[in-house]
């Protein structure tokens, strides 16, 4: 089965995580299919935080990955700020 999780990156005490499709059984850091994102949790101001790409989620979503409860946390919240952001320029 695919799933969507975090891989985690970085350094020690500077985490980094790659949003990923992968296979369930493979190792969390391990082989993936696609990189979907990332989320920096100890981003500065002037760096970005969060990215996903929204239709590769989908994409995914619908031939049947599941996504982690982290990361459908992650979706959900970029998703309502991609939104707002969207909502406030037109």
């Amino acid at each position: 089965m695919v799933v969507i999780r975090m891989a985690r990156g970085g350094s020690k005490r500077r985490p980094f995580y790659s949003l990923v499709a992968t296979d369930s059984r493979d190792r969390r850091d391990g082989r993936f299919i696609e990189r979907v994102g990332f989320y920096n949790p100890v981003a500065n101001e002037n760096e970005e935080k969060i990215r996903i790409s929204l239709d590769r989620v989908a994409y995914w979503k619908n031939v049947g990955a599941q996504l982690s409860p982290s990361v459908a946390r992650l979706v959900k919240a970029y998703s309502a700020t991609v939104a707002t952001t969207a909502a406030a320029t037109a």
